[in-house]
């Protein structure tokens, strides 16, 4: 999500072609570059279909209409606090929106690659279309991605989704639109829920909001890879679009990685690292991960968004005081940002890097107590 990444480490390159291009030859095992051995032995709840279907429904119409209302808030508070995932429902998109996004994204990662590497990932970036490639024995996940920074306007690149194919973008600034006045609602309910004073939720208004299009072919060897590694992301929430309706969202709770199995008209929302952190701990994000399989190409579309680049972030005032310490660090937002992207995915890692340990804690107050 940064615009401007100050790192060496980071580049993309034309010799490492898609994995599109990669299985247009038959392939009988996959090159070692892809194969991640982690993914082999951590516990997994793949075959268990009771979990699969476990993941709360929030219902956007019951939440601001009906006598339900209080109890669907009360639901929304227990699903960010418990899972940090939930699957929204009667969420107002239209169905035709998302049936010509649909068409214009499989449309996009179907022409040649010549054509997409117009929009490749250059260096010290992370924006563009194109693996992140930080170090020469980084393994590669098996998808390939375009990844954009929406809003603020004057931050979108202009080789980027200016550039895009006309019919695509349009569908996108209409789709951008709509989910930005869904995340808005939907920031403001859980500021509510949360007891946040307004003016520490207003560093969401107009703040940083991302994209990304996801490809993620089938794998003659599903289990010796990983579509997305695990991570949180660093956002306030995430709302993504399982734009072709293959699963492949797992999320971990309990040690246990959970298989996200939503219904076919369903958004799927998460709370990111950031919230966390807002909120000192009251909602959680939670790792995630996207695997593949043998048979079907899975394509997804994710929304990203987080507060100003210029704010600072940290625990509200209104949740923290002596009785309920911060748990957390204060940042500012870009530094976050550009941190999150100059570290290779690894779980929730830099969010613990965030928290407050009872070392630092203690010498806070020390501080304190000298200052006075």
């Amino acid at each position: 999500m940064a615009s401007s990444i100050n790192s060496a480490s980071c580049e993309s390159s034309e010799a490492l072609l898609s994995v599109q291009e990669l299985i247009k030859k038959p392939l009988t095992s996959v090159p070692q570059r892809y194969i991640t051995r982690l993914h082999n032995h951590e516990p997994s709840s793949v075959q268990d279909e009771t979990l699969s279907h476990a993941i709360p429904t929030i219902s956007l119409k019951k939440l601001i209409h009906g006598g339900a209302t209080k109890t669907e808030q009360e639901k929304l508070n227990s699903a960010c606090k418990d899972w940090g995932f939930f699957q929204l429902v009667e969420h107002g998109i239209s169905p035709q929106v998302l049936k010509t996004l649909k068409d214009e994204i499989e449309g996009f990662f179907g022409l040649p690659l010549e054509e997409k590497m117009k929009y490749k990932i250059r260096p010290d970036d992370v924006e563009g279309y194109g693996a992140v490639i930080r170090s020469e024995d980084q393994k590669l996940d098996w998808g390939d991605r375009l990844y954009m920074i929406t809003n603020p306007l004057g931050r979108r690149k202009p080789y980027l989704l200016p550039e895009l194919p006309s019919s695509l973008r349009r569908i996108l600034e209409v789709y951008i639109v709509e989910l930005q006045n869904l995340a808005m609602t939907f920031l403001g309910l859980l500021g509510k829920a949360l007891k946040i004073e307004k003016r520490e939720w207003e560093v969401f208004e107009d703040g940083m909001q991302s994209v990304r299009m996801t490809y993620y072919p089938p794998c003659p060897q599903p289990e010796r890879v990983m579509g997305l590694t695990a991570h949180s992301d660093a956002t306030g929430i995430t709302i993504l679009n399982q734009v072709n309706g293959v699963h492949g969202l797992q999320i971990k709770k309990h040690g246990i990685w959970i298989p996200v199995n939503v219904a076919s008209d369903a958004l799927i929302l998460n709370i990111g690292d950031i919230l966390e952190i807002m909120s000192n701990g009251l909602y959680k994000s939670v790792e995630h991960r996207a695997i593949v399989n043998s048979t079907k190409e899975r394509i997804s579309i994710a929304m990203f968004f987080a507060p100003k680049f210029q704010s600072e972030i940290e625990p509200a005032a209104s949740l923290t005081g002596r009785e309920n310490p911060p748990l957390y660090k204060k940042i500012k937002m870009e530094k976050y940002v550009n941190d999150f992207f100059t570290r290779k995915l690894d779980g929730k890692s830099y969010l613990e890097h965030m928290k407050i340990t009872d070392e630092n804690a203690s010498n806070v107050m020390k501080l304190n107590s000298s200052c006075n």
